[in-house]
């Protein structure tokens, strides 16, 4: 199997781990937590369903990137002479360097919730009355962050997939000529 396959499979393995698993948290685990019977519970559930997600999304996240880093050093050539690889290439390590920081911001946020066990709430990013101000705030930024993490990622899943059909040999010989003739 060669080198380049690896990376593509790393990284496009973590990307999609890391892209779905937190969409179906926010899709399914926030608002199901408010079915835990009390608002006591609903901080409770959330908190447990998305600290036992954190490991692997952790993983997710480092297989992506040792995969992106294993394509970069290998399409260096690549990126030099055909055209429109570097700006493609730029767009996605900035989209990357988003989503991590708001992958990063969330995790903070979600440890200072997380520290409240029994923390009353509507569902997992809504605070209800009861919740501690200190809580109540780090839910409402995590109510934005929750979409937030899956449209970056879901946006570097796009340019993945442009990338990939940039591979096939009729287009490396189109933007290589194109980059040659100006």
């Amino acid at each position: 199997m060669a080198k380049s396959t690896i990376f593509h499979q790393l990284h496009d393995v973590g990307l999609a781990a890391w892209f779905g698993g937190t969409l179906a948290n926010a899709v399914a685990l926030n608002p199901a937590a408010s079915q835990a019977g009390a608002d006591s519970r609903v901080g409770a559930v959330a908190n447990e369903g998305w600290d036992r997600w954190t490991p692997v999304n952790a993983a997710a996240i480092g297989a992506h990137l040792a995969g992106a880093v294993g394509l970069v050093k290998h399409d260096l050539g690549r990126a030099k002479v055909q055209q429109g690889v570097p700006t493609m290439a730029g767009i996605k390590t900035a989209l990357t360097v988003a989503a991590l920081g708001a992958t990063g911001y969330s995790r903070m946020l979600g440890r200072r919730v997380s520290e409240h066990e029994a923390v009353p709430a509507s569902d997992g990013t809504t605070p209800s009355i009861a919740t501690p101000p200190d809580v109540a705030s780090a839910q409402k930024q995590l109510k934005a962050l929750q979409w937030a993490v899956p449209a970056l990622t879901g946006a570097i899943v796009l340019i993945g997939a442009y990338a990939s059909e940039q591979y096939r040999p009729e287009e490396v010989s189109k933007g290589v000529l194109q980059r040659v003739l100006g």
